[in-house]
């Protein structure tokens, strides 16, 4: 397999010798510094090498040819250049904001009861294993004067889950969108998601799934509302 000559570097200890970052920190005093004692040395600090300037692909290669007993087979010359493809499609969230995804679709309108988009499909990476998690989300509002295009839900759902996200994280960021742009009396938004980092990994249980919630306004306060 090919490597890059960074790849796989980590630099412990007096990594820069001379310039204080890598002296060794027992305790000194200096002019307006309290004593300095020994960190353990899970606690000090780590160098890793600057792979900005590696390409992606060379750096997919790399993960292949570490996890993989035959990385050089013909079925995986072009993984790498799927695989960033693909990731760029999963992460496109981060080159999307939620005035990108309202456009021109709000509207004044003289409407004051709940409008509410269910089953609004979503697919996201959880960040802490980067495996996808997929589900529903509910999108409620009660109206204060405007309304949204009901695919603009959708589409806030979309710039928040193509990202890497936790699925509370992700509630809310739904929720405040549409809190800040429609500026209702009340929003609600409920995520359902099933978990791939729990169901073949880890733990393993296939039936299980998330469900969170995020509340404003008058879904807070009101329980009659939720």
């Amino acid at each position: 397999g090919r490597r890059h000559p960074d790849a796989g570097l980590l630099v412990h200890g007096n990594f820069l010798s001379g310039s204080g970052f890598g002296e060794d920190p027992v305790a000194t005093e200096g002019v307006g510094m309290g004593p300095r004692t020994r960190s353990p040395a899970s606690e000090r600090p780590t160098l890793m090498p600057d792979l900005s300037k590696v390409p992606f692909q060379d750096l997919i290669r790399e993960i292949i040819t570490r996890l993989d007993t035959d990385p050089d087979r013909e079925g995986l010359d072009r993984t790498p250049e799927r695989v960033e493809t693909s990731l760029k499609f999963l992460t496109q969230g981060y080159q999307m904001t939620p005035e990108d995804a309202l456009g021109d679709g709000i509207f004044e309108e003289r409407h004051h009861n709940m409008v509410m988009v269910k089953d609004i499909e979503l697919y996201s990476l959880c960040e802490h294993h980067l495996l996808p998690f997929f589900g529903k989300a509910h999108v409620a509002y009660i109206p204060d004067g405007k309304i949204m295009g009901l695919s603009k839900a959708a589409r806030l759902v979309e710039v928040f889950s193509r990202r890497f996200q936790v699925q509370e994280r992700l509630t809310e960021q739904i929720a405040q969108a549409v809190w800040d742009s429609v500026q209702p009396m009340g929003v609600g938004v409920v995520v359902e998601a099933y978990h791939l980092c729990m169901m073949m990994r880890g733990v393993e249980k296939q039936n299980s799934f998330a469900i969170t919630s995020s509340m404003r306004g008058a879904f807070e306060s009101e329980s009659k509302t939720r």
